[in-house]
């Protein structure tokens, strides 16, 4: 069986954990952040899990994980 491909751009918009979570970054991130209050721009910093639905489309697109 041939190797697979990994799709690039999602390569760098999500990680792989240790315990196989797959995790990303929050979005509206950047655009119009000074409006947005103290409390809001903090929750940004963390990367947080993906949802269940979306894991198996994005596992497809990472079959070896992210080192």
């Amino acid at each position: 069986m041939p190797k697979l491909k990994t799709h690039k751009s999602a390569e760098t918009r999500f990680r792989v954990t240790g315990s196989g979570k797959i995790i990303r970054h929050h979005v509206g991130k950047s655009h119009l952040r000074r409006a947005k209050a103290k409390r809001v721009k903090r929750q940004y910093y963390e990367m947080t899990a993906l949802k269940p639905a979306d894991h198996e489309r994005i596992r497809r697109l990472i079959p070896y994980g992210i080192k």
